[in-house]
């Protein structure tokens, strides 16, 4: 998990008392801004900022390294090679962009069991491959756009948005009662898997349906222009595929 953030010729007490890095505490608790040195024992992982912030950068050009770097326990970012005033808010863009591994959760998905689904819904990607990789960033960081939209959201609501793209769901039905989940949150998943209720105002689906929707703009959006070109052009700002038939992440391979 990605747990600090890691700056180097700062000084760092001091940059987190300004408003940006007020703003990234509040969104990221879970992340320590921290001193170079407090980063021993992690797997750090040095990230040049000035890259991040040029003209023409491809985000997807960092994610193997990102996402191959999360493969130990403990995750560091070392940040470096910008001026101060831009630092706090590039830190907040990328983590936002790599929030899934941060993982944070509320009180229903706190504990061992949720470890262990994580783990299980891991497994079902060959990261290796860009487009399963894409999609598990996807799922990942949907989940954590529901956390953000509702604190409180529910585990069966949390799963529901792990599991969205899974494409099975009565695959995941099995996966989550064989993990020990309750029937009543594995009936509720599966529910918030199917088709849409057809009763307007179901508050958990328009929930997942627009953390999915900040998702596909969050980490995608650079894809779209790559694959479909700046000219593009959609009726009142919705898609031209329809819903279901979105094209693969990432556009480019």
């Amino acid at each position: 998990m990605l747990r600090q953030l890691l700056l180097s010729e700062l000084d760092v007490e001091a940059l987190k008392a300004e408003r940006g890095w007020a703003m990234l505490a509040a969104r990221f608790p879970a992340v320590a801004v921290q001193a170079l040195a407090s980063g021993e024992g992690a797997q750090v992982l040095r990230l040049e900022v000035e890259e991040w912030r040029a003209p023409g950068f491809d985000p997807f050009t960092w994610d193997p390294r990102v996402f191959t770097a999360a493969g130990t326990e403990r995750l560091a970012l070392h940040l470096v090679g910008t001026e101060e005033g831009g630092l706090a808010r590039s830190a907040l863009e990328i983590l936002t962009r790599y929030q899934g591994l941060v993982g944070q959760r509320n009180a229903d998905s706190a504990g061992s069991l949720f470890d262990h689904l994580l783990e299980r819904h891991r497994a079902q990607y060959t990261l290796e491959h860009p487009q399963e990789r894409a999609r598990y960033q996807h799922a990942l960081d949907t989940w954590q756009w529901v956390l953000w939209l509702e604190p409180q959201a529910d585990l069966a609501t949390q799963l529901a948005a792990l599991f969205h793209d899974a494409h099975a769901p009565e695959r995941t039905y099995a996966l989550l009662a064989e993990a020990g989940v309750d029937a009543a949150t594995c009936a509720s998943t599966g529910e918030l898997l199917g088709p849409p209720a057809a009763a307007p105002g179901n508050r958990r689906q328009a929930l997942l349906e627009e953390a999915d929707g900040l998702s596909f703009l969050s980490l995608s959006t650079e894809g779209f222009r790559q694959h479909f070109g700046p000219q593009h052009r959609c009726c009142r700002g919705a898609p031209k595929w329809l819903p279901g038939t979105r094209p693969p992440l990432p556009f480019a391979s």
